[in-house]
């Protein structure tokens, strides 16, 4: 069975450690786990992995994260991959920082990437992981905020956090979506739990 996995990024060296690039980091850190290259092709960074029989395409896209619809739809169009075997990893405002949250369907949330994939392909009847990166910011500063970097700490947990999203991933092709967020939906390092609670 063939996958595609989407990280939702911007492309060039200025964008690489900034909110906006959380889906890039987990294909990233994906990809040196398991000894694979991304090579650059049509509408964006490629790379295949395998998992228990599954193949499965990492793609980067190269268009920008607001035109993300064009990569998606053709990468899914070159490889036959059905909307159910689509995954898209992003960025979430709503969402805490670490707060990881997986969904078979939905809107876009505000975010433009998604916004961009679910016009290009008509439906929002697929599957995303959301990692949320906060709202610490004030009126008019989104951008500057989803642009920003990571702050030293955030920076610390991102590894454990991107393990976590491989680890989805590999259940959402083998066990599906439904059983997959049933697993994956809860918070995982004590460190951001306890931050969370000093919130509430």
């Amino acid at each position: 069975m063939n996958y595609l996995v989407v990280g939702l990024g911007n492309i060039g060296a200025e964008y690489a450690e900034t909110r906006h690039n959380m889906g890039f980091m987990v294909l990233d850190a994906w990809s040196q786990a398991s000894d694979v290259v991304f090579s650059t092709q049509r509408y964006g960074a490629v790379a295949e992995v395998s998992f228990k029989g599954r193949k499965i395409t990492l793609l980067k896209p190269s268009t920008y994260m607001n035109l993300s619809g064009a990569a998606v739809r053709y990468w899914m169009e070159k490889k036959n991959i059905p909307t159910e075997n689509l995954l898209v990893i992003c960025d979430d405002l709503n969402l805490p920082f670490g707060t990881l949250r997986m969904r078979k369907r939905g809107s876009d949330g505000g975010h433009n990437g998604l916004k961009d994939i679910i016009k290009a392909l008509g439906t929002d009847q697929w599957s995303r992981i959301r990692m949320g990166i906060g709202n610490d910011f004030s009126h008019g500063g989104q951008i500057d905020f989803v642009l920003g970097a990571l702050s030293p700490e955030q920076k610390e947990m991102m590894p454990s956090l991107c393990s976590d999203v491989i680890e989805g991933v590999k259940s959402f092709v083998t066990a599906g979506p439904d059983l997959t967020m049933n697993n994956f939906n809860r918070r995982r390092d004590p460190r951001i739990t306890k931050d969370l609670d000093n919130q509430a």
